[in-house]
């Protein structure tokens, strides 16, 4: 493998402790901005239709129209970032983040929101391509596993918080204070990531490459939305035709990747063995972790009868169990435990997780459900914090911004499969088996993921070759 040139971050090994805190802590701003604007906006998405008189299939498009612009354009981001710096598209992902959040917030029709949010999609992509890229240089060698944990914590906090900060905003404020929330938020970040994020970066020398990047929102995109349609019996006749238009594109962006000395979809990368194993166990995870979270709030709601607010507080030990267990799985990694044997066990746990939760029936109690909840996020904790940092950290460093760009790839083509998984079970499995149907499937996921996940421990545990 062809070693980069030696930089000034490689000496230093890591930014000095004090520049490390004030750089992690606007990280973790900027995370929290993200995952919120993920979790309550999906809270308030009755309010926006009965607001703009739209249908709940148009409304849902102001969460697919966010998501589907993270999908098109995430791996782009991330080499631009290669190109131009991680700090320059990661700070200007943030200023663009609070410019479309204060454009949301006084939005007065729902096609203004809706553009709105689309931009506020492309903004989250050029924070999250590369959020884990930048941890390289800013933790020590020995220490990214450290840096990885505190990821997963802040956005299991986020993601945990989120509920409760949009139902505290809307008991007293309307739906705009949603989106206002996120300029303080954003101001923050960008104070901190301007004054304490590393200046100096290795950056590749290539061009970047606008065929590849259109292809790639082509391919991606339109996979997406033809999963989707899927799920959604769109006629078979328009998912034929965007079918093939996924396989001809594909084709050829793939083809094209192939010559390219620094390829947008990172194929060079796949062809590290520990690399590739660790992306298609983040495939399955994710996948696993949707098919569950999807379904559960329709057992918990039309099965047992708890009210929305119930269903949202009995699902919090999951994220709460991902808080625990992250930075545990960070301290072993630190350790030199070797990621596939964390893996294997994080993915057995959250499988017999799913297995368990499968078994509740009408009759089954609070605390049934609460432990079964939170044994599955204890074992996806275990299992994040090390596969993430194996992918960023198997990479050379001048492809870090690649790595990251996967990671995210392979984190948003499991939460597609596992969305469109559930759609499918829903439609050909009887009510009240359907979420049990989902379940099992996703526990089948996490098998797989934990043995692809152990056949990494054949491989090297050096995470920076």
């Amino acid at each position: 493998m062809m070693k980069p040139a030696t930089s000034a971050i490689e000496y230093t090994d890591g930014l000095p402790v004090p520049q490390r805190i004030g750089a992690i802590v606007g990280i973790s701003f900027a995370l929290t901005m993200a995952v919120l604007d993920i979790n309550i906006v999906n809270i308030v998405l009755p309010t926006l239709s009965n607001d703009f008189g739209t249908s709940p299939s148009i409304t849902t498009w102001i969460i697919n129209g966010y998501q589907l612009a993270i999908v098109v354009s995430l791996l782009s981001f991330a080499s631009l970032g290669e190109l131009f710096g991680y700090r320059r598209i990661f700070l200007s992902g943030i200023g663009l983040f609070c410019i479309t959040s204060l454009i949301c917030a006084l939005s007065d029709s729902f096609w203004t929101l809706l553009v709105a949010r689309i931009f506020q999609g492309f903004s989250a992509s050029a924070i999250t391509s590369v959020n884990t890229a930048q941890l390289r240089t800013i933790y020590p060698r020995h220490q990214i596993g450290r840096g990885m944990g505190i990821n997963a914590m802040v956005i299991a906090i986020a993601a945990a918080a989120g509920p409760s900060v949009a139902s505290s905003i809307l008991s007293v404020a309307t739906w705009n204070w949603l989106f206002a929330i996120n300029i303080p938020l954003g101001v923050v970040a960008l104070a901190l990531g301007y004054k304490y994020l590393p200046r100096q970066e290795q950056r590749s020398s290539l061009q970047f490459d606008r065929i590849s990047a259109l292809a790639n929102a082509v391919t991606f995109g339109l996979l997406i939305f033809t999963l989707d349609g899927f799920s959604n019996n769109q006629p078979w006749e328009q998912l034929l035709i965007q079918g093939i238009i996924v396989i001809v594109v594909g084709t050829y962006y793939i083809r094209r990747q192939l010559t390219q000395p620094s390829p947008l979809l990172p194929i060079d990368l796949m062809k590290i063995p520990i690399f590739s194993f660790s992306i298609i166990t983040s495939i399955c995870s994710f996948t696993a972790q949707m098919l569950a979270l999807v379904s559960l709030p329709f057992f918990l709601q039309q099965t047992l009868g708890h009210s929305q607010v119930m269903t949202g507080l009995l699902l919090t030990p999951w994220p709460i169990a991902i808080l625990i267990a992250a930075p545990i799985a960070g301290f072993l990694v630190e350790r030199q435990v070797h990621a596939g044997i964390l893996g294997s066990i994080g993915m057995l746990i959250f499988a017999t997780g799913l297995f368990s939760l499968s078994t509740l029936t009408y009759e089954s109690s609070e605390i049934a459900i609460i432990w079964r909840l939170a044994l599955c996020g204890i074992g996806f904790g275990l299992f994040q914090t090390p596969n993430n940092s194996t992918i960023i950290s198997s990479a050379p460093m001048n492809r870090s911004g690649g790595a990251s760009g996967m990671l995210g790839m392979a984190r948003l083509l499991g939460q597609t499969f596992g969305t469109t998984a559930v759609a499918l079970l829903f439609s050909f499995v009887s009510p009240n088996q359907s979420t049990t149907s989902c379940l099992l499937v996703g526990g089948g996921f996490a098998i797989v993921a934990a043995i692809v996940s152990g056949l990494r421990m054949t491989k090297s545990n050096s995470f920076f070759p």
